[in-house]
């Protein structure tokens, strides 16, 4: 499985609501009691404990894991009972001012930004070759925090975060500027410099991807970093910080806090020595980090955000392949994905067979340890978005769409949620409108070309969209007509390192991956010099 190309791997193909609140007087089907069943057989189960050692809790600054200067830490949680994994150094602003001064000193007087881009690559191979050997143990500290199933962690998640640094590490020596053509006696340069210190806040979905994606492309541009990790998921990242330390990053170059986001995540956003901020997460609280980092010394920012991403089916597809592909673009790790294809759109002619097979899968979708083999969904990350998922589901079925399928918790501990299905959804419903980030998928219905273009656009985001039809100008039609970062055809979740990925309107600004992200991290520095009798212009 690990040897598959990693893109082909992603693209193939409140507490516990009453069930009279979830389903009105006489619709509760058949199938939905089956899931249920399943639920409460599930819960029984001890969960598998993973044979992994946690051995870095702290805050690592300048090259150092140390405790935080208050001495206090919190807790991580595991996902699939509730329970405390372990406690790690509550990081604050005294923290961020320590890390960032520590940063400061690596960059302007350090070793990493005067090395030649050449070792610097061989910095981020090893590291690379490090990943790839600790990969089993990355991927159960992966799983164990977060709850995504571990096979995805093991076979998908770590082979690409190898891939991506072996990626950066190939354009660390391939970065330069340019030589300008001016009007008169001049010699006209562009420089690139690294930008400096980069403050980066990753969030708790993709814990291990999002490192890489930040790290990468600003260490193969020469800068330093303060990165702080989500307060629900800072193991995997920990591992990973000290990995590249293995791997010969010098002291001060990486430095990275654990902690809470209004008090370490404000500090790093506002503070007047950072030179650069890079933030993962929601659009509510990307507004906020702008607004900080604006405020404080006007530093650029590039933001990845939510999205409410627009699947189309068109009525000449495959219905089958149609129903498959819309079920993990939806559903795919337990929907905590940002750009997840989260607004169904299936044309009239096809609508029931879409609707009616597409609860079929979801009623076929297993649901339980993610530590267990063959489980396709684990836990929500939390209890605030547990609560949140089931009441975006009470929402639907008030709001008067049909529920398929789900709507329940399952078990009694944990964050399991039945994999949810509605149809006959309605453009105004909160369901069609808001980031749900659960394993709720919403079908509506469109009657022609021009109606489904102009319903996909109406919305604040803009992250992603997916078409899938036989018909290459219908593709050709929608590529061009959609707004959004990324769209995939007859595809989803494609994530090449190569591939840029970010989103227009309040999905983001600026570009992850691929060459577009190293622009994030680099300077643009004019160098004009007078020339005396040249022999040519």
């Amino acid at each position: 499985m690990a040897a598959l190309k990693m893109s082909s791997v992603l693209s193939r193909s409140l507490c516990s609501a009453s069930r009279s609140a979830l389903f009105p007087k006489g619709r509760t089907p058949l199938a939905v009691r089956a899931v249920a069943n399943y639920g409460t057989a599930a819960a029984v189960e001890d969960p598998i404990k993973p044979s992994v050692s946690i051995d870095h809790t702290k805050l690592l600054i300048n090259g150092k894991f140390v405790d935080s200067a208050s001495g206090k830490t919190f807790p991580t949680l595991d996902p699939r009972t509730g329970e405390v994994i372990t406690h790690v150094a509550e990081g604050d602003r005294e923290d961020i001012n320590r890390a960032v001064v520590a940063a400061r000193k690596a960059f302007d007087e350090g070793p990493w930004p005067k090395m030649t881009a050449y070792e610097r690559s061989l910095t981020l191979l090893r590291f690379a070759d490090l990943l790839e050997k600790n990969a089993e143990k990355l991927a159960k500290l992966e799983t164990w925090d977060n709850g995504k199933p571990y096979e995805q962690a093991l076979n998908v998640e770590v082979p690409m975060c190898v891939r991506l640094i072996r990626y950066y590490a190939g354009w660390a020596d391939k970065i330069h500027g340019l030589t300008v053509q001016a009007d008169g006696p001049h010699h006209v340069q562009t420089l690139h410099e690294p930008i400096g210190v980069c403050g980066q806040i990753i969030p708790w979905n993709f814990p291990l991807l999002m490192f890489v994606w930040k790290v990468g492309p600003a260490l193969a541009t020469g800068n330093t970093i303060v990165l702080k990790t989500a307060e629900q998921t800072p193991l995997s990242a920990n591992l990973a910080a000290k990995l590249l330390l293995d791997a010969g990053l010098p002291d001060g170059v990486l430095n990275v806090i654990s902690g809470y986001g209004p008090t370490a995540g404000a500090a790093l956003a506002s503070h007047m020595d950072v030179d650069k901020l890079a933030f993962t997460g929601s659009t509510e609280t990307g507004k906020i980090v702008l607004g900080l980092a604006a405020q404080s010394n006007l530093k650029p920012v590039t933001l990845e955000l939510g999205g409410k991403s627009p699947f189309i089916v068109m009525d000449d597809a495959d219905i089958d392949q149609a129903v498959e592909l819309a079920h993990f673009a939806l559903f795919f790790n337990q929907g905590q994905c940002c750009c997840a294809g989260s607004r169904t759109f299936v044309h009239e002619k096809v609508y029931d067979e879409f609707v009616a097979k597409a609860t079929a899968r979801a009623l076929k979708r297993t649901v339980g340890d993610p530590f267990k083999a063959g489980i396709e969904q684990g836990p929500q990350i939390d209890t605030e978005q547990f609560n949140k998922v089931l009441s975006y589901i009470k929402s639907g079925n008030e709001s008067g769409a049909t529920l398929e399928t789900g709507g329940n918790r399952i078990g009694s501990k944990g964050y399991f949620v039945e994999p949810t299905v509605f149809s006959n959804v309605l453009d105004d419903m909160l369901i069609a409108k808001d980031e749900i980030f659960g394993p709720v998928q919403s079908v509506l219905k469109f009657k022609d070309l021009d109606e489904v273009i102009r319903r996909s656009n109406a919305t604040h985001y803009g992250l992603a969209a997916g078409v899938f039809t036989k018909n290459i100008h219908t593709a050709n039609t929608l590529v061009r007509a959609l707004r959004a970062g990324t769209v995939w055809v007859n595809c989803f979740d494609v994530f090449d390192a190569a591939i840029p990925f970010g989103g227009y309107k309040m999905s983001g600004i600026g570009r992850e991956k691929g060459i577009y992200s190293l622009y994030n991290y680099l300077q643009v520095k004019a160098v004009v010099e007078p020339l005396h009798n040249p022999a040519w212009l």
